[in-house]
């Protein structure tokens, strides 16, 4: 699984710019930039070529952990791969473990998680999303 990820990672550009409601795993692979979502779609493709059952997931991921960055906390992207009679979690866009990560949904893909559904002309004017760390009470020594 890591060396899914380990290509998905360098062979991709991270850039919201190149986001596209239209864009497939084969787009994102051939175009090498997309968007979390493309990153998770491109891996899932490769592990169900691999016959590793793979979900998309979708919610938040905070700089819980990270150096925080000074942009405002947007939906992410990732994946779990069902491995040894387990899911496990995988984010080929960061590559590199991860703490805080607020799932939302699981689906086939991200059309069936979307943030929203709508007909006709829509405005999201803004919303916004923080995260904190929770420390953990301590158990009294005996």
């Amino acid at each position: 699984m890591q060396a899914v990820c380990d290509f998905v990672h360098r062979h991709l550009k991270f850039g919201y710019e190149y986001a596209r409601a239209t864009k497939t795993a084969s787009d994102a692979y051939n175009e090498r930039q997309g968007v979390c979502r493309d990153f998770a779609h491109l891996a899932i493709a490769f592990c169900r070529c691999l016959n590793i059952p793979a979900r998309y997931c979708t919610g938040y991921l905070g700089d819980i952990g990270v150096p925080p960055v000074d942009a405002p906390m947007d939906f992410s992207g990732w994946f779990e791969a069902y491995i040894g009679g387990t899911w496990y979690t995988f984010d080929a866009r960061h590559n590199v473990p991860r703490i805080g990560r607020v799932l939302i949904a699981r689906g086939r893909d991200a059309a069936d998680v979307a943030i929203s559904m709508t007909f006709g002309p829509s405005t999201l004017t803004g919303f916004r999303v923080w995260t904190d760390e929770i420390k953990a009470a301590q158990k009294p020594s005996a």
